[in-house]
């Protein structure tokens, strides 16, 4: 096959006219008075140049270069030429849209593999792998866990009642002021302080206790570590200071399918001990200020509001859980007025409970937490 071709051979600057001369696997350059090659045609690269010719470099020869018009590319000579590399690859073989479409799909399915992966795995870690990273992870809880003789006994009572079978390796409450109680990894459960002053009765308590519970039940923080934090983070986190890892633990959520099974968990729960549901239906129900009735029921005019409601737009109890109006109304059809309900625990005991960070004098005060 030839064409006439132009070409520069990289030493100087002058333009030769050349015919190219080839078969299928390479070609020569002949001028009128000299010649040049063979030369591969695998060794050609195409160069985007502007301009109507199409022009070609050779490789490992910096300015050698020859070029023919685009229209004049004889069909032979086509198909042996290398084509344009503009974005790499596949790319360029199947064009920019279709590579988008294909490229869109991977990442949708990384997307998807990266959300819903974590709660395949979840379940299949070893229980004792967990164990070790919750104690690597949260230690001590920076020194803030409350312990009182008293205290510790009304703990251990509402635990007993709530969590017979020992589902939680450890259950203990923290000098914390926030309105929260988290399931950490290897099956531990912290209780704030904040959640003992802000609760009403032993039983609300009783009705979180038992949601967290169902999140230790079904390894849901397992999950959201790899879901939300990556093994990096999860092993990395074993070497970090207690501050950060708390702060990455209490930053975890879980989808409102988990939260809505965990609610689950607490109400089956709270029917075994024969602890009633309404006391943390109410719970829901104040830290709720839009839901009807509250001002009306507590003798307010409409349009006022509680200390407690207006506190409750900073309480993070909430984040991540489903609204407190539905939840409310599902501790509150969990009520069954054919029952004689028993509190979670006696007054004494609940008393010891709440004072308990407050009396322990080896505690870790609230400041310098890093939240």
């Amino acid at each position: 096959m030839e064409a006439e071709v132009w070409h520069y051979d990289g030493r100087n600057a002058n333009r030769w006219g050349a015919r190219l001369a080839g078969d299928a696997t390479s070609f020569r350059l002949i001028g009128g008075s000299w010649e040049s090659g063979p030369y591969a045609w695998a060794d050609l690269a195409a160069l985007d140049l502007p301009g109507a010719d199409a022009v070609f470099g050779l490789k490992e020869a910096p300015g050698w270069r020859i070029g023919l018009p685009q229209d004049a590319i004889p069909d032979g000579l086509a198909a042996l030429l290398p084509r344009k590399v503009r974005y790499g690859g596949f790319i360029d073989r199947i064009g920019l849209w279709k590579a988008s479409a294909v490229l869109a799909s991977i990442a949708a399915l990384a997307v998807f593999v990266g959300v819903s992966a974590p709660g395949w795995i979840a379940p299949v870690v070893p229980q004792s792998f967990e164990d070790n990273l919750g104690d690597a992870m949260v230690g001590d809880f920076g020194g803030r866990f409350c312990a009182t003789p008293q205290g510790s006994a009304a703990l251990k009572a509402l635990t007993t009642r709530i969590d017979p079978d020992a589902n939680a390796r450890s259950i203990e409450v923290a000098n914390i002021p926030m309105v929260n109680a988290v399931a950490l990894p290897g099956r531990r459960i912290v209780i704030f302080d904040g959640l003992l002053q802000q609760a009403k009765s032993p039983d609300e308590v009783a009705g979180v206790l038992g949601h967290e519970l169902g999140h230790v039940e079904h390894r849901d923080t397992m999950a959201a570590l790899l879901r939300q934090l990556g093994l990096s983070v999860i092993l990395g986190g074993m070497n970090g200071t207690a501050g950060s890892n708390i702060n990455a633990l209490l930053s975890l959520s879980y989808g409102r399918e988990a939260e809505h099974e965990a609610d689950l968990t607490a109400i089956a729960k709270m029917r075994a001990a024969n602890i009633s549901p309404l006391p943390t239906a109410d719970f829901f129900r104040r830290m709720e200020p839009a839901l009807p009735g509250k001002g009306a029921k507590r003798g307010r005019n409409k349009g006022e509001r509680s200390d407690l409601e207006d506190e409750a737009q900073a309480l993070n109890w909430l984040a991540s859980h489903p609204s407190s109006a539905s939840r409310y109304a599902l501790f509150a059809d969990a009520h069954d007025t054919r029952r004689t309900y028993a509190p979670a625990l006696q007054p004494s005991e609940w008393r010891a409970l709440r004072t308990m960070c407050a009396s322990d004098k080896k505690v870790k005060p609230v400041g310098a937490f890093g939240l």
